[in-house]
């Protein structure tokens, strides 16, 4: 055996092959290094010190930042290492709301799993922090300060992987916080609702917004007709709630115990997902045709299309206009089968049982409500489903599967592999290839879009011509490749996009998993699903075919763009009143302006700003002047925006601005 390629672990020679630090590599000798702060999607913070191990000769050291050496001897569970954890975990506890019975997050919470495996169970040291305000006035994420410990996974995860940066930590010392900018609430920043912090975070201090007593209060009120929908995520994970493996088709159980709770009818979004394929398809054949904006967007995932509108706003109009295929699904549940139904508009109920926590948030858009009637009326997160069906007291792993309900419980594989990065793009070529080329597909698969890489990028012929697509997760790669477009750096025709890494499968909403490839089981899980189905091609579902052919007509046609499309607009990132910096006294005051928006923060906005209350203060101007820090002029590509009086000034310097001031204050003062 060579020493030099081996750590010794506990007395184990251990292979170093590739891993980034010891915390990795004692993990593959199957021992379980507790922490709170690392997760290995995102960059070592080393904050819990739960991790803790002693090398020879160096000490204690935090593995999740220590790289693996050769010669390297590692004791993981000594009386030092031992204390450090519990003494870490006491402290956390201390200030910890510890509600547990009540808790969202009871049974899958890190901290009450750490406390319980280390036998945690008193706390010698006193909570010296305040109860804080639970932030709930978003329909997506609660953000519950109480249960924070300061792990920083959150902060990482909407920085890094998300490049949005809605949530950080403020203050200093014991007042440290994570928290949305200027102390606002979720819904008041730029946060896109993707709940990817929650989805990372260990405690019950970041969870999906619970709709379930609402779904409980229809299905037991009889004047309703509740109908629900099921994405094609969540049948490869809700079986992980109930001790299947990852991505193991549950769709006849999840159908059974939906029936059992007295869900009218079940149905499947999936049916959905090919009218979705069908009008995007044809959508992206009339941009190429009508030379209309390119590259097209897809528009499935609301939390990219709020990102799209939040900060890139001029690019809206390559948003497909296609809505989601959840908005699809209650569009046509109300007005076209509602009346099959013998049923008002008013009293059918449509809920959705989704992997993402943004679909919350894209059901109550006003845009998707018709006569004061939303198509969907709540969201249920895969969490959810399977609270629903623990508290019904209902056997999950002992149900015979049971069939969906027609028409709209009819798919074809197109609408299966929606659920993963990859297939929407997929799904749309189906259709296109055979509209273009005017033949028949005869291999429905296009691995050139398939993957995991975070942007990928592919070409098709068709029809003789050459076609530039990419496929992006992750809204840090949505960022990187709108900027590469802008700058004229890459030309694309078609894009999908997806907030969550790996697409909706790892969605926030889905069973919260430590399982290393519990991403690639799930994805598997609906390729299998697509090959397992008689039809892989939209439009081939011959329940679709009567839908256009008895409700809505033409593809793409006045009826079908009515009920099926919508328009998107831009949105202001800060929600807000401005934050006074210089309070004037004087009657006649001048009001001065300065956006500290993402965008203009980004442009020195934040320096503009001090620099022009600086000024105000040195030529004693105070009483005279008030200084706002305020957003959002709506000029995100204009900044540093600075308002004068009623002058604004776009792409603003400190020399521009204290002019403009100088002159404004003189003009008050020659007048008063």
């Amino acid at each position: 055996m060579n020493a030099m390629k081996y750590v010794n672990v506990d007395g184990r020679d251990i292979p170093i092959e590739g891993e980034k630090n010891l915390l990795e590599l004692i993990r593959k000798a199957h021992i379980d290094i507790p922490t709170f702060c690392y997760v290995s999607e995102l960059s070592v913070y080393g904050a819990c010190r739960m991790c803790t191990v002693e090398i020879e000769g160096r000490g204690l050291q935090t593995s999740c930042s220590t790289p693996p050496e050769p010669g390297m001897r590692v004791r993981t569970n000594t009386p030092s290492v031992r204390q450090i954890r519990r003494v870490a975990l006491e402290l956390i506890l201390a200030n910890h709301e510890r509600e547990c019975p009540s808790c969202v997050k009871n049974t899958s919470c890190k901290l009450q799993d750490l406390s319980k495996k280390m036998g945690v169970d008193k706390i010698r040291f006193r909570q010296i922090k305040k109860p804080a305000v639970i932030d709930n006035g978003n329909p997506s994420i609660v953000r519950d300060p109480n249960k924070c410990i300061l792990c920083g996974d959150c902060v990482r995860m909407c920085a890094e992987v998300q490049g949005i940066g809605a949530i950080d930590f403020a203050h200093r010392g014991h007042d440290v916080v994570v928290q949305p900018a200027y102390g606002k609430g979720l819904d008041e920043v730029q946060c896109v609702y993707c709940g990817q912090c929650a989805r990372v975070c260990p405690t019950g201090a970041l969870t999906p917004r619970s709709e379930t007593g609402d779904v409980w209060k229809s299905l037991y009120d009889p004047s309703k007709t509740v109908v629900v929908q099921v994405a094609p995520a969540v049948r490869v994970a809700l079986g992980e709630s109930f001790g299947y493996p990852a991505g193991e088709l549950t769709t006849g159980q999840i159908v059974a115990a939906l029936k059992i709770m007295g869900f009218r009818k079940v149905f499947d979004t999936c049916f959905a997902a090919d009218l979705t394929v069908i009008e995007e398809g044809n959508e992206f054949i009339r941009r190429l045709q009508e030379d209309r904006p390119l590259p097209m967007f897809t528009s499935c995932c609301p939390a990219w299309v709020k990102y799209v509108e939040q900060h890139f706003p001029e690019m809206i109009g390559n948003l497909s206009s296609c809505r989601s295929p959840q908005q699809m699904f209650g569009s046509v549940a109300k007005h076209v089968m509602a009346p099959e139904w013998g049923v008002k508009k008013e009293d059918v109920v449509v809920v959705s049982v989704m992997p993402c926590t943004a679909k919350k948030f894209e059901a109550k858009r006003p845009e998707f409500s018709q006569d004061g009637v939303a198509d969907v009326d709540h969201v249920i997160t895969t969490q959810e489903l399977a609270q629903m069906i623990n508290e019904y007291g209902i056997q999950f792993r002992n149900l015979k599967p049971e069939s969906l309900d027609m028409p709209m419980g009819f798919k074809t594989g197109a609408g299966v592999i929606f659920g993963n990065t990859g297939g929407v793009m997929e799904a749309a070529l189906r259709y296109v290839y055979e509209k273009v080329e005017g033949k028949t597909l005869e291999n429905p698969d296009f691995q050139e879009v398939r993957g995991e890489a975070g942007i990928r990028e592919a070409e098709v012929t068709l029809g003789g011509k050459t076609y530039r697509l990419a496929v992006i997760h992750s809204l840090a790669n949505a960022r990187t490749i709108l900027e590469r477009i802008k700058e004229g750096k890459s030309q694309y025709h078609f894009i999908e996009f997806m907030a969550c890494p790996a697409g909706c499968v790892n969605g926030a909403g889905q069973p919260i998993s430590l399982s290393p490839g519990y991403k690639k089981d799930r994805t598997r899980g609906l390729y299998e699903a697509d090959k397992m189905l008689q039809l892989h091609k939209a439009q081939d579902n011959p329940y679709l075919k009567e839908l256009y052919a008895g409700h809505l007509g033409e593809v793409g046609g006045q009826k079908a763009h009515h009920l099926l499309h919508t328009r998107f607009n831009s949105r202001r990132r800060m929600k807000g009143r401005s934050m006074v910096i210089v309070s004037g006294k004087h009657e006649d005051k001048l009001e001065i302006r300065v956006c500290v928006g993402t965008s203009c923060y980004l442009r020195g906005a934040q320096d503009l700003l001090h620099h022009l209350a600086r000024h105000v203060t040195e030529k004693g101007l105070q009483d005279r002047v008030v200084v706002k820090a305020t957003f959002c002029f709506e000029k995100c590509n204009k900044g540093p925006t600075v308002k004068v009086g009623n002058e604004t000034i776009h792409h603003c310097d400190v020399a521009t601005a204290t002019a403009a001031i100088d002159k404004a204050v003189a003009d008050l003062v020659q007048k008063t």
